[in-house]
């Protein structure tokens, strides 16, 4: 049987520079100077025997290791809470794009909405040695302020605030939004509303939204009533009883509801098919978050577009400028939302 030679040997695993040198008959300090182009104080035959090892090995340098050489790693740490929102995944690609026009390269750890890994997300980052931090978490988890300061890199906060963490805050003006959205249900004759959202405890933004839905009805005249509602994941029966109850109480009144982002939008588009319903007709609607689904459900879905690649964009560059030495103090920049009409909220008369 014909035996292979070692430069083309077949190896399970990732080759390392140690292998490259076995192969080349070299020493690894010699294999190092030849991957970070001091290759001049090679002789010219040892450069070709290296990079023929190189070559047959398929060896690829670590850029973790090169990145330490250089004290600088080029990385950014990005926690989302939920990477099945397509919030989440649209600012993570605004967030990509800024990141290379600037250099560096976005690390992503998912907490899967489960508040009390924030710290252990953190915590995986910086082992890979990121520069700086980007949040897009529930900001629940107290230890995760703490996580932060112990490894003293900048971070920014996106969408949702965290008790306790001075840092640049980057986020939709939510006040404004769910002011655009009430205002043209009520203004297309959707007199009953029910803002429907996940559970609001400790998540600002959804702390926020709710607040500026209460102080919106609160405002109108007589003859206009709104209620919040927060339903738990997989609680079906709970939006369906809760959308009759509105019925209900809207009497003559026509009903509407506002939706607090793309999840809650499925789960109302679920229920509406469950009782027969249809948007635009038994039940006005808008919608957080404009998917690339929305005008195909029903007859289109009015929704609050957020200005999601901006905010990906604008967080990554107050972490660059932080990562740059730029002292500031704390910076809250709130970006508008716009109004994207559709059918579902078409004016009740039509």
């Amino acid at each position: 049987m014909k035996s292979s030679s070692p430069a083309t040997e077949k190896r399970d695993g990732r080759a390392t520079i140690a292998d490259v040198a076995r192969v080349a008959g070299v020493s690894k300090a010699t294999v190092s100077r030849f991957l970070n182009h001091r290759d001049t104080r090679l002789t010219p035959a040892i450069a070709a025997r290296v990079e023929k090892a190189v070559n047959a090995l398929a060896y690829l340098p670590s850029p973790m290791a090169q990145a330490l050489k250089r004290g600088r790693s080029r990385l950014i740490g990005l926690v989302v809470a939920d990477i099945t929102n397509p919030f989440s995944v649209a600012v993570l690609r605004g967030a990509e794009k800024a990141a290379q026009q600037a250099g560096y390269l976005v690390m992503l750890f998912n907490l899967g909405n489960a508040s009390g890994r924030e710290r252990e997300g953190i915590e995986a980052l910086a082992s890979y040695q990121v520069e700086g931090f980007i949040l897009n978490t529930l900001g629940a988890d107290a230890a995760a302020a703490g996580e932060v300061a112990r490894h003293g890199k900048p971070a920014v906060l996106v969408d949702r605030k965290h008790g306790g963490m001075q840092a640049d805050f980057v986020s939709l003006d939510n006040t404004d939004a769910v002011r655009q959205a009430v205002t043209h249900l009520l203004g297309n004759g959707w007199r009953e509303l029910l803002y429907v959202t996940e559970p609001v405890a400790g998540v600002s933004s959804r702390v926020e939204r709710a607040a500026a839905f209460r102080t919106v009805i609160h405002e109108q005249a007589k003859g206009v009533g709104g209620q919040v509602l927060e339903v738990a994941g997989g609680d079906d029966a709970a939006l369906d009883d809760a959308l009759r109850e509105l019925k209900r109480r809207g009497g003559r009144r026509l009903v509407g509801v506002l939706a607090s982002n793309a999840l809650v939008t499925l789960r109302v588009a679920a229920a509406v098919a469950r009782l027969g319903w249809n948007f635009g007709r038994e039940l006005g609607f808008v919608g957080f978050d404009d998917t690339e689904w929305a005008p195909l459900v029903g007859p289109g879905l009015t929704t609050i577009e957020q200005p999601t690649d901006d905010i990906g964009r604008v967080a990554t560059n107050c972490l660059i400028e932080r990562l740059q030495g730029r002292d500031f103090p704390p910076r809250q920049i709130l970006l508008s939302g716009r109004l994207v009409t559709r059918a579902s909220s078409a004016p009740a008369a039509a």
